[in-house]
């Protein structure tokens, strides 16, 4: 992930081991504060929820990695120990976390990355109790995990709040494990809402400015009525402590992502099978079609659901199971919010004509490419032309890289005093002006001649470029009037 300059994003890895809290007995009922009012203090609250807030524990065997390992009785086999390894070169490395329980039968929430590889986990509550932990099941796209452990009493736990309603200007307490000091309590407001981190397909992250620091992850913040709002995962900072810019799961994605691994052990989700681009508004006017925003299709995975469906390369989607699309990341998150199965009706604008097709949802597979699914290519640009142009042939093939199967007309270079410099780039074949296939140089230009004739409508090209992964389709809008 990249950041600003002297900024970073971190996930609030455990640290080294250290006592659990002492202990404190405790009502399970979480009496409620009026969250409209300002607390004079969060002493109450922060007594009430403590019992619920766990340490956890984890630890992993390493396998050799080429230090020498001192035989026994050699005067140097003291420092096996200092080392920690054993006879064979193995070590144990350890870490603690942050979590909390979510019912009286033991099931813990905490992040994927704080027990992620580890061979053994113990859960540690503020009284003292120590129990030891299985995995239950977890989600990397989230950084979610649930655990279960096994207690001969009903175990204090805490409720998840409806995330919906929690508003910027919140206020919310922070309880966790960080850097090794359990039972920690921060304070602070929500700062932001929907945040994109670019992490995962569902990233919707909660902002806050209640300390947050490494070994909180997994840790819960609560409102003022004693409920989670969200799931602690994150940081930016330049010093890898709390700069006032933490981030949360919220509670809603966090009651959808356990209730599926408790059920079942892991995460299914919808699949559409394709590969989109943001179209901005000068592209969406290139298509004829009015709005901020849509998506454009840029490929297509064989025999998925889009592909049965008849959708085609080239298509506009503004709007998918009746809620509008802007932005690769809205259709991101509709298609993980719907149900697997689900016929699901999909408004988009093809050759310039509004259309509607019905798409079934299907299942994306744990090892499926992600190219199969609704991730974005390159972004999209609003680009004006202003190129050289070749015909293709074997030589330009070679020259230029171009597969047998594209055909169209190369960008041979970009004039830096044209309106195409930094737009258009060397080596993109033209397959396409305004819906229509080209094949040749006096084609192309003539179709743009053409164009010019009518200035208030944007010019829509379609060409093939070169990614890391092979030619793709780019939808490219340029302005005429301009």
């Amino acid at each position: 992930m990249r950041f600003p300059a002297l900024a970073a994003l971190a996930l609030l890895v455990s640290i080294p081991f250290a006592a659990p809290a002492a202990a404190q007995s405790l009502s399970q009922v979480l009496e409620k504060v009026d969250s409209k009012e300002r607390p004079a203090s969060f002493r109450d609250l922060s007594k009430r929820l403590m019992p619920a807030v766990v340490n956890i524990s984890t630890s992993k065997t390493i396998a050799p990695d080429g230090m020498p390992t001192f035989p026994e009785g050699s005067p140097m086999e003291r420092f096996n120990d200092f080392f920690g390894r054993d006879e064979d070169g193995f070590r144990r490395e350890g870490s603690l976390g942050s979590g909390f329980v979510i019912s009286a039968d033991g099931y813990v929430v905490t992040n994927n990355h704080v027990i992620e590889g580890a061979d053994e986990i113990e859960v540690n509550f503020s009284d003292g109790q120590v129990l030891e932990a299985e995995l239950v099941g977890r989600d990397q796209d989230t950084d979610l995990a649930v655990l279960k452990v096994k207690s001969a009493k009903p175990l204090p736990f805490v409720s998840l709040a409806d995330s919906d309603h929690a508003e910027v200007g919140d206020w919310v307490i922070a309880i966790g494990n960080p850097f090794g000091f359990g039972g920690s309590v921060s304070a602070g407001i929500i700062s932001a809402r929907n945040r994109d981190l670019n992490a995962g397909r569902s990233d919707d992250f909660i902002q806050t400015d209640a300390a947050i620091n490494r070994g909180n992850s997994g840790g819960p913040l609560f409102n003022l009525g004693g409920e989670v709002v969200g799931v602690n995962t994150a940081i930016i900072s330049p010093t890898g402590g709390s700069v006032g810019i933490g981030f949360s799961v919220p509670s809603n994605l966090v009651n959808r992502i356990t209730s599926e691994l408790i059920k079942s052990g892991r995460i299914r989700r919808s699949w559409l099978g394709v590969n989109v681009q943001d179209a901005d508004e000068a592209l969406v006017r290139a298509y004829r079609a009015t709005g901020k925003g849509g998506v454009i299709v840029t490929r297509i995975t064989d025999d998925g659901p889009a592909d049965k469906a008849k959708l085609e390369v080239g298509d506009l989607i503004l709007s998918f199971s009746g809620q509008p699309v802007a932005s690769v990341r809205e259709l991101t998150r509709i298609i993980t919010d719907t149900p697997i199965g689900k016929e699901v009706p999909v408004r988009l604008v093809r050759d310039g004509r509004a259309r509607t097709f019905t798409v079934t949802m299907g299942e994306l597979q744990e090892d499926a490419d992600e190219e199969t699914s609704a991730l974005p290519d390159l972004p999209a640009s609003s680009n004006d032309l202003g190129a050289d142009l070749s015909g293709i042939d074997d030589d330009v093939r070679r020259r230029y890289g171009v597969p047998k199967d594209v055909d169209g007309v190369v960008v041979t270079s970009v004039s830096a005093r044209g309106p195409a410099y930094g737009k258009l780039t060397r080596g993109d074949v033209i397959v396409e002006i305004n819906f229509e296939r080209v094949a040749t140089v006096t084609e192309t230009l003539d179709k743009v001649k053409a164009a010019r004739a009518t200035p208030a409508e944007p010019l829509l090209i379609r060409v093939k470029r070169r990614g890391e992964s092979g030619w793709f389709d780019q939808f490219l809008s340029v302005d005429l009037g301009k």
